[in-house]
């Protein structure tokens, strides 16, 4: 883990009480070095005041102040105020630059009030003494803050990165390459450029409701370009939770994000961070490298400037490399390709969770069908190509039997839920849950001869209870061969997959699954509340690939993942996606009986083309597909730790 040191007399700067424009609060400090003095430019806020006619008016204006070291600052005095239309109220959070001979120092320009997201824009102010402003522009036609400058030219391009649509999320860390300074406040050529964003963003979110922005200045290095970021978790939460993360861009093409610091470099832990005027923040906007030290200033609970510091070589050898971008399952353009019938009692509420196998050159689609008085029982369906329906039967082909799946409240759910099959020999075993509406979901266990299943005889095995009584049991499936000549199953007990292995799927009164292996999910990751099985494995070269479904602590959204485990100890994790496969963003996947769920639980190939079928807002089924190459070569890539250092041998 990376070791970063708050300076032990932070904060460097606080509100003064003798100069009115910076009595409230003074952060988010920005840094450059000139002739050896430290520049620090900062945010400065002054106490309520009528401005413009308007009453409590809290006016942000820019300060400046010098230090011989980099963490003591004396005199100060106000740099940026406010003189345009464009920024008359307030210059907030300024970056500075020094490039080809001048100072660039962008800020944000608050140009109504109240504040909104049209007011709120990037401007520029240019120095070039560091002690006079030459001239000042408009930057932005558009919501955007938080832009800085490269130090020099990329492939003889001038280049910034700047944050837009900060205050209409979801914002966006982006790149922007100019021929002249000039151009820089074309408005020309934002316009043009803001038409075509999505074709200049970095990414670095890892989940939709995750905000990222602009920190300091790229610093650069043998390896690429440091670049220290805001990534804000649940952003649009009552509880966001800021943190300051380190990364590294590719030095001749930056938008390519190569390395990054696996852990946030800082969070709000001491008390300054955590009290002022919006608690819990660290906010970086500056860096400098002094002395094989790394200077990072940040602002502390938006009230006052801090820095702290790391071994900058430290940090280089601590940089992953960055595997290629999680690949995404590409919806069928038809789905969802089965939805509730209300002339069918049986599945007049909601279709969903369905189970796969291919067989015969066919899909045949295991689904959960729902009653309107909430009993589950299993529907039929079958598709040629695996998207289209071509037959779908009028009849569930299972239903509950026993008195562990038979409603026992008249107003609860209940029956047989979310099933997984697996074909073992001559047999299809069919996992599901049992739920009666009293006890715990329980996992169960039943069979059908291969043969009488390809002739359409439902005679189905009676089913047994196989997990422990008074254990919340779900998600369960079992592996298509064994391991070490035992069955492996897996099963999700909050919040794990877990995994247990036995010599027999003939069960035994009272014979229960048991936890022999873990795996957990992951924090401030889209999988951070709880994690289980997807669809049954698939085998390959590398380890199983085993397609799961992860919960957000944070949303409480279903997403779909993929990792790789090893073939011998499913236990081991060998690689993971970073960001889902899939997640809720259709209509049908937002909005239906639960909202915000992709749940899959069956999936096959099909001439290299991997189908996922999954239940949207347990309402509906749905197909995504990709290329099963692209995630298994994405895996087999992730299954190793690599560093950036390393890699170039120079460290």
């Amino acid at each position: 883990m990376l070791i970063v040191k708050r300076y032990p007399n932070n904060p460097i700067i606080k509100p003064d009480i003798n100069h009115p424009w910076e009595t409230y609060a003074t952060f988010n400090g920005t840094i450059t070095k000139e002739k050896e003095l430290f520049h620090l430019f900062y945010r400065a806020m002054s106490d309520e005041e009528n401005y413009h006619g308007h009453h409590q008016i809290r006016l942000s204006s820019i300060g400046h102040t010098v230090s011989s070291d980099g963490f003591n600052f004396n005199e100060r005095w106000q740099f940026i105020k406010p003189e345009y239309e464009w920024e008359r109220y307030g210059c907030e959070d300024p970056r500075v630059t020094r490039f080809e001979g001048s100072f660039y120092i962008f800020y944000t320009a608050l140009s109504s009030f109240p504040f909104q997201a049209s007011g709120i824009k990037v401007a520029v102010a240019v120095s070039d003494d560091l002690k006079t402003i030459k001239e000042k522009h408009i930057v932005t036609p558009f919501n955007a803050k938080a832009m800085t400058l490269f130090p020099e030219r990329i492939n003889g391009k001038i280049t910034v990165l700047l944050t837009i649509n900060t205050d209409i999320p979801p914002a966006h860390i982006a790149i922007a390459q100019f021929d002249k300074i000039e151009d820089i406040w074309s408005d020309e050529y934002w316009r043009d450029w803001y038409r075509h964003f999505n074709d200049h963003r970095i990414r670095f979110k890892r989940m939709k409701t995750d905000q990222v922005e602009v920190g300091s200045t790229p610093i650069k290095t043998k390896y690429g370009w440091l670049f220290i970021y805001s990534y804000i978790i649940n952003y649009i939460s009552p509880k966001p939770e800021f943190t300051i993360e380190a990364c590294m861009l590719d030095l001749k093409n930056p938008q390519k994000v190569i390395g990054k610091i696996e852990e946030p470099i800082l969070t709000p832990q001491e008390k300054y961070e955590l009290e002022g005027l919006i608690r819990n923040i660290v906010f970086p906007s500056g860096a400098i490298v002094e002395k094989d030290q790394l200077y990072i200033y940040y602002g502390a609970a938006d009230t006052t400037c801090c820095v702290a510091t790391c071994n900058f070589k430290e940090l280089l050898r601590q940089m992953e490399v960055i595997k290629a971008d999680t690949p995404k399952l590409i919806r069928y353009e038809g789905n969802p390709i089965l939805e509730p019938k209300n002339w069918h009692n049986w599945e007049a509420k909601a279709v969903f969770n369905p189970a796969i196998i291919r067989a015969d050159d066919k899909t045949h689609i295991f689904y959960r069908a729902w009653t309107n008085d909430d009993v589950s029982t299993i529907g039929y369906a079958v598709s040629d190509d695996g998207y289209h329906i071509d037959e779908r039967l009028r009849e569930p082909v299972y239903i509950p039997r026993e008195e562990f799946e038979k409603k026992h409240n008249p107003s609860g759910g209940s029956g047989c839920e979310d099933p997984r099959i697996t074909v073992i020999d001559n047999k299809l075993y069919m996992i599901y849950t049992a739920y009666n509406g009293v006890d715990n979901p329980r996992v169960a266990i039943t069979s059908i001869l291969y043969d009488d299943f390809i002739n359409r005889k439902w005679i189905w095995k009676k089913p047994v209870l196989i997990s422990p009584p008074s254990i919340d049991d779900k998600d369960a499936c079992i592996l298509p061969e064994k391991i070490n000549g035992q069955y492996a199953i897996f099963h999700r007990i909050d919040p794990d997959i877990v995994i247990d292995y036995v010599d027999s799927l003939d069960f035994q009164p009272n014979q229960w699954l048991q936890i022999k292996s873990v795996i957990t999910p992951r924090k401030n990751m889209w999988d951070s509340r709880k994690i289980g099985t997807s669809s049954v494995p698939i085998k390959t070269q590398y380890g199983w690939l085993l397609i799961y479904h992860g919960i957000s602590a944070i949303d409480k959204e279903y997403r779909t993942g993929a990792m790789m485990l090893d073939l011998k100890d499913l236990g081991k994790v060998l690689a993971r996606t970073e960001y889902p496969l899939i997640e809720p963003e259709t209509d049908y996947e937002k909005f239906g009986v639960v909202n915000n769920v992709v749940f899959p639980c069956g999936s096959c190939i099909i001439d290299n083309t991997l189908f996922v079928y999954y239940g949207g807002a347990d309402k509906v089924v749905g197909v995504a597909t990709m290329k099963f190459s692209e995630l298994v070569n994405y895996l087999k890539e992730g299954s190793e730790k690599k560093f950036l250092t390393k890699s170039f041998k120079l460290l």
